[in-house]
């Protein structure tokens, strides 16, 4: 069993009276790609799965699969797949019966219904569970059923929205492996939507950051996470500290928050310019100070502490009062910093990532 399919929105809107849902958004995803649209509630990414899937209609622009316009198109005539976070599963029906429920709406044989239901549910480990009825499942179970219903024929797209919602923290982070598996098994398109950005980088090929029904930034979950091009994006990409600086010379930044004054290398003297915050990664920080030109040292105490297992978590406050996180992997040569404790801390000015200033509120689911 392989599928997939490229799918490009075109300048697609989407106005419900007076708000726009989706504005001018743009998309284009290839082939066997897993793309995430993640975003806070009413950023828009649920509203750009329904004008695919054909639950909504475009207000304007176009959506094509493999090159072609499917606006026209009915959701049964799209071949598309779809998996909800409430699974969606009828309850008088046992576990076979709901995966089978769309090969019978296509008409298909009884041997082939057979074939095609006994795949899916072996993919989803679930081969010997056809007879159980929903009540009977665990919720990761359940799910999985919900999967196999969605790829039992073989759709050109896979839509899943915020599949793992319902789910304890255990099983979602099982599911994501199991979801991975499916994937590469499959080598279906994926477009997923949440507004978990632990399951955006962990599941995808591309992320797109969605903000006011447009894409604000799209890349690899390794470059979105290192590289945000704003402090929309810094703030809802993992845990940032945005710190703000000013040129007080060509050659020659102050970090107000910080403190402290730095002196820009040969090589940097075009770093930030033009913009004012920079996002700093709680690890990007460390107190193993090692004399640079490159290193920007400076002071804090610590306010409080998280123990996350392998990992401290400290808030820093600085001389400024600005309050930092910063983290650090547990070790017999790490001591635990005690409340009130001061330090010195450093980071590398190429750890710090110059912020545009533009921001997104919400509109629409």
């Amino acid at each position: 069993m392989e599928f997939g399919a490229s799918v490009t929105f075109d300048s697609v809107s989407k106005t419900y009276g007076a708000v726009k849902a989706l504005s001018d958004f743009n998309l284009s995803i290839q082939r066997g790609e897993f793309v995430t649209l993640l975003g806070p509630s009413g950023s828009g990414k649920t509203t750009a799965l329904n004008v695919l899937a054909g639950f909504a209609d475009a207000t304007e622009g176009d959506v094509r699969v493999n090159k072609k316009s499917i606006l026209g198109l009915p959701p049964e005539r799209r071949n598309i797949g779809m998996v909800f976070q409430n699974y969606s599963l009828f309850p008088h029906m046992n576990v076979f019966e709901n995966v089978a429920f769309p090969l019978r709406l296509r008409k298909m044989s009884q041997a082939e219904i057979k074939k095609r239901v006994g795949d899916s549910l072996a993919m989803v480990q679930l081969a010997e569970f056809g007879d159980r009825m929903p009540n009977q499942l665990s919720g990761g179970q359940r799910q999985r059923v919900a999967f196999a219903r969605a790829i039992v024929f073989e759709p050109s797209v896979l839509l899943m929205d915020e599949p793992l919602g319902a789910l304890d923290l255990k099983l979602r982070e099982a599911m994501q492996l199991e979801i991975k598996r499916y994937h590469k098994q499959l080598g279906c398109t994926i477009l997923f939507v949440t507004h978990d950005q632990g399951e955006a980088l962990a599941l995808s090929d591309r992320i797109a950051v969605m903000g006011e029904g447009q894409i604000v930034q799209i890349d690899t979950p390794d470059r979105i996470y290192d590289e945000p091009n704003s402090k929309y994006v810094a703030d809802f990409i993992g845990t940032t500290n945005i710190v703000d600086f000013e040129r007080v010379s060509p050659s020659r930044v102050r970090f107000s928050d910080l403190d402290v004054e730095f002196e820009l290398a040969d090589s940097n003297k075009n770093w930030g310019e033009g913009r004012q915050s920079i996002s700093l990664r709680p690890e990007k920080l460390h107190r193993d100070i090692s004399p640079s030109d490159q290193m920007i040292i400076f002071d804090g105490s610590i306010e409080e502490y998280l123990f996350l297992g392998n990992i401290i978590q400290y808030s820093v406050k600085t001389k400024s009062g600005k309050t930092l996180l910063f983290q650090e992997h547990r070790g017999p040569s790490v001591p635990i910093l005690a409340r009130g404790e001061t330090l010195k801390l450093a980071f590398s000015i190429n750890d710090a990532r110059p912020l545009d200033e533009g921001t997104h509120g919400s509109g629409l689911a």
